[in-house]
């Protein structure tokens, strides 16, 4: 028993244990950016073949014509860096991402948007009857019109060719950045719709949601990205530390009911929802002011919640940037 306590303790089965358990944190690290598929090289036409199925047929020499195309358009769609060709189309396919978004930014400038004459007709005393044209409204000018229709045009066809010639169907249908583009795309096609079928409701919510629902395609550029894709990597390694920020709500719950405790006329919290906004912007320290506890103990509430701001914010910043060093640093390792 002596012997083994001694052994526990010497330093070289000390430094054993760390250096295992360094070495597990960097299989385990390795293993999640292998998942991320961060390798710019071009894969070998073996490791084609046994991702998409066909490794008998390419050893045997027996690939169809379509086992021998299907690889190389997957290519061209999903792997930027395995030719010069690939390369344009991904620098093609940013280049749509940009303008769709910049487009849907651009339409909500007033100078950007042209007047809606309606002509409207007034009976007159005489029992004849007088036109005049009138401004009622003003919407985008139809050169974004058009420009959304080329875009989405080329996101119809970039999503119709990666599904048939993705190795696999059903990860390709899962994919969360996949998702996005099915939403996106369809939106407009949705938007399309209801403005030819059901144009009273064009200033309607559910016009602009549909609309809104685009802004999403940035989430495109993961693909294009290592950076991207580490960066939302880091948050998902940081969930634990991450859910601190719950705090923020125990806040609004306290002050909604501390407003009420004493009679308070001025009372700026009416809900449990505003209550959540202003602990919010405590918590962050922004503090806009445009919500404020008037009574004692909602002042005692709110110093507590911006002390406790300080220490949810501070705490998982460190965590969250020695994640993003951590996995930023064995990409670069693996990527040299």
């Amino acid at each position: 028993m002596a012997r083994t306590i001694k052994k526990l303790g010497h330093p070289w089965y000390k430094l054993k244990n760390i250096i295992g358990g360094k070495h597990r944190d960097t299989q385990e690290t390795l293993a999640v950016l292998d998942r991320l598929d961060l390798d710019t090289e071009k894969p070998s036409d073996e490791e084609i073949a046994r991702k998409f199925g066909f490794e008998e047929d390419y050893f045997k020499g027996t690939l169809s014509w379509w086992q021998l195309i299907k690889p190389k358009i997957w290519s061209l769609f999903d792997e930027p860096y395995s030719s010069t060709a690939a390369k344009v189309i991904g620098v093609l396919s940013v280049f749509f991402i940009c303008v769709s978004i910049l487009s849907f930014c651009l339409k909500t400038h007033p100078d950007m948007k042209v007047p809606v004459i309606k002509t409207i007709g007034l009976r007159t005393a005489s029992n004849g009857t007088d036109y005049f044209s009138d401004k009622i409204d003003t919407e985008a000018h139809v050169a974004f019109f058009y420009i959304e229709c080329i875009c989405n045009a080329w996101f119809t066809f970039e999503i119709l060719v990666r599904f048939i010639a993705s190795p696999n169907k059903c990860e390709f249908i899962n994919s969360s950045v996949n998702i996005i583009d099915y939403i996106a795309t369809a939106s407009f096609y949705i938007d399309l719709v209801l403005r030819k079928f059901a144009s009273h409701l064009e200033n309607a919510d559910i016009m602009e949601f549909f609309s809104i629902i685009r802004i999403m395609r940035l989430f495109k550029l993961t693909r294009h990205s290592s950076g991207l894709k580490i960066l939302i990597q880091t948050f998902r390694a940081s969930a634990k530390e991450l859910t601190l920020l719950v705090f923020f709500s125990c806040s609004a719950f306290l002050v909604y009911y501390a407003e009420r405790i004493q009679t308070n006329p001025d009372n700026d919290f009416k809900s449990i929802p505003l209550g959540l906004w202003w602990a919010l912007v405590t918590m962050t320290t922004v503090g806009y002011g445009d919500m404020v506890p008037k009574t004692y103990i909602g002042m005692f509430v709110g110093a507590l919640c911006a002390l406790a701001g300080v220490l949810t914010i501070a705490l998982p910043v460190p965590v969250i940037v020695s994640n993003f060093a951590m996995y930023y640093s064995h990409t670069q390792v693996k990527l040299a």
